[in-house]
């Protein structure tokens, strides 16, 4: 007797223990669950009120004027406590920045090349790119310029020449594109200087540093100092397309995607617009 009694008392033991374990790791489980959404609502807070929040952008020369003065303004205004910093230069060399892992959260370049080429090596978030804008590029001169020019082929009256260099500047890989086309890119070539962006091209122009210059009509409608002489003919360059998307590294992804969402609003697609740009 004294035996069954001990037997039941040590089943009552061990069977106490398991519920008290099970019961312990539904709790544990409960509270990692429950701070768990508790880190997310805090995440998603911070996103929808942009606490201490700030974005960085890599965005092409040419957007630098409509970026700094008006656009990043706006979206700050719109979302208080969300800061955007701004880096700009050549896409190329801000696609070369992103690919040595600078701290960069959107990128938007002033051609698919860079972003595409970005894409393909994993370094742009999956279906955040946006086709978003495009421009022209256009043959200019200084505005006191002497010269007979009526026409996109007419560069070749230039004594001297500026265009961004097609290895990194979209600007001069549509200028050659479109010289080529028309048989004049090594007339042209052999007498132009190579800047390091859309800007550098467009200030020595304004300066008259270079009798003529090729620049996006956005950028020649920034100064009094440059005439447009004509637009490249549309059949011999790929259209100038502005695409946008947010940078697979990025540890912000819900204020970038709010700031490339504000980029398609009607009233930022208005200012493109005052710009020059035509918005896609």
């Amino acid at each position: 007797m004294k035996k069954r009694i001990a037997l039941l008392t040590l089943l009552l033991m061990v069977m106490s223990t398991i519920f008290s374990g099970c019961t312990s790791g539904k709790e544990s489980e409960s509270e990692t669950k429950n701070e768990t959404e508790s880190a997310l609502q805090s995440e998603t807070q911070d996103v929808v009120t942009g606490e201490e929040t700030t974005i960085l952008l890599a965005a092409a020369a040419s957007l630098e004027y409509c970026m700094k003065d008006e656009l990043i303004p706006m979206f700050e205004e719109a979302n208080p406590g969300i800061k955007v910093e701004g880096t700009y230069d050549s896409s190329g060399k801000l696609q070369t920045q992103i690919e040595e892992g600078a701290d960069v959260d959107v990128f938007m370049s002033a051609a698919m090349k860079q972003m595409d080429a970005l894409d393909e090596a994993g370094l742009i978030m999956d279906d955040t790119i946006v086709s978003l804008l495009e421009n022209k590029i256009v043959l200019i001169v200084p505005t006191q310029s002497q010269l007979t020019m009526d026409s996109f082929e007419d560069i070749v009256n230039a004594e001297t020449i500026a265009i961004g260099d097609p290895e990194s500047v979209p600007a001069g890989q549509y200028a050659k594109e479109s010289l080529e086309s028309l048989g004049l890119w090594e007339e042209v070539s052999a007498k132009a200087s190579f800047g390091t962006n859309v800007t550098e091209v467009l200030n020595w122009v304004a300066e008259g540093s270079a009798d003529a210059g090729i620049v996006y009509a956005t950028d020649a409608a920034t100064t009094d100092d440059v005439v447009v002489v004509a637009e490249a003919p549309e059949d011999s360059v790929s259209k100038v397309i502005y695409p946008v998307g947010i940078v697979a590294s990025t540890t912000k992804e819900g204020a970038a995607k709010l700031f490339i969402d504000f980029l398609q609003s009607d009233e930022a697609l208005a200012v493109f617009e005052n710009y020059g740009f035509t918005p896609q």
